[in-house]
């Protein structure tokens, strides 16, 4: 799905022509999006960590394993249920295969989004700080500040060669035969094997030659309180010739990221918007850097945002004709975490 934000575009391709290293975060709707050489950025107000590549000061690394405190209060199963329906009746009708629906958790911890994000164990890290910088004060409507710890890649470019990693597919390490129920459940394959032929004709806009790397591997993600097994793909294409020193315009062609929004897309967000009744603001949008030749990027899940009404955790799910609210809703608390060991 094209959309025309030559803002983020233009800017990203300008950055890209200089071969300087630069950061981009893109929000959900694209509208308020940032666009940072690297060497410009000022760490008390952006802090990012893309699997080791980072501006965290060195004094700062590491983690600590000191006691804190972590709760949720997800909303009650019966609004849950509500909305859950409403996606139902729009998937019986045929206007969506899937679609991923998702909603703010209310929490509370002793630790302050900056200690969350130094004790995270993620490749993809995050933390944005409103006050930490003159620009861009207030930037999702609220002065909200977030931090995120994404396991999820949304596309690396690298000589020429794009690949996306979409995850769909998420049970507790905990039950028994957990990777067996999960890679053999027909709810779960038909959700991901929607998100694959999605992700695929994504990157035939982009790419030549795309094909199915790898489908339905697992893998294991730690949390302060448990394990979660996670379902990916490898989708990889050669990137076309038009499009390698215009990465703003690849990623206009590909937003917002077919994994946390459903098939079909458009019509997907316009339920999306319909039915969640709250903005996701920078969840669910797309950050990353790039050197003008490579490029690697992730998306915006797994996110705290700190707001006028305190901490709040967004997280969902994907919702197909075969999913049934308990699970469903079981699988947005299971979200909640904080990924220590």
């Amino acid at each position: 799905m094209k959309q025309n934000i030559p803002s983020f575009a233009n800017a990203i391709n300008a950055h890209a022509r200089e071969k300087r290293p630069f950061l981009f975060i893109l929000d959900f709707d694209c509208s308020k999006p940032i666009v940072r050489f690297i060497d410009e950025i000022n760490p008390d107000e952006i802090l990012f960590n893309f699997r080791g590549f980072t501006n965290q000061p060195s004094r700062e690394a590491g983690h600590t394993h000191l006691p804190y405190s972590f709760s949720k209060s997800p909303m009650p199963f019966g609004k849950y249920k509500e909305r859950f329906h409403r996606v139902k009746e729009e998937l019986l009708k045929g206007n969506s295969y899937l679609l991923n629906l998702t909603f703010p958790t209310a929490i509370e911890t002793s630790l302050t989004l900056k200690e969350i994000f130094i004790r995270s164990n993620a490749p993809y890290k995050l933390l944005y700080n409103s006050k930490g910088g003159k620009a861009h004060q207030g930037l999702n409507g609220s002065g909200a500040d977030f931090v995120v710890f994404s396991p999820e890649s949304f596309v690396r470019i690298k000589n020429g060669v794009i690949s996306s990693f979409p995850m769909k597919g998420t049970i507790n390490a905990a039950i028994p035969n957990a990777r067996k129920i999960i890679l053999e459940d027909a709810k779960e394959l038909a959700e991901h094997s929607t998100i694959v032929d999605l992700i695929r004709n994504d990157l035939n806009m982009v790419a030549g030659n795309v094909k199915l790397a790898r489908f339905r591997y697992v893998e294991s993600i730690k949390t302060h309180n448990s394990e979660l097994l996670q379902v990916s793909s490898e989708i990889k294409g050669k990137v076309k010739k038009e499009l390698l020193c215009n990465y703003g315009e690849l990623l206009t062609r590909l937003l917002p990221a077919g994994s946390v929004t459903g098939a079909p897309k458009r019509k997907t967000v316009e339920i999306i918007k319909e039915t969640e009744g709250y903005e996701r603001g920078y969840y669910t949008g797309v950050f990353g850097y790039s050197d003008g030749e490579t490029l690697e990027s992730a998306v915006m899940i797994r996110f705290i945002e700190q707001n006028e009404k305190g901490l709040c955790f967004k997280s969902g799910g994907g919702i197909t004709i075969y999913s049934n609210p308990e699970s469903e809703y079981r699988e947005l608390i299971d979200k909640v975490y904080v990924p220590f060991d």
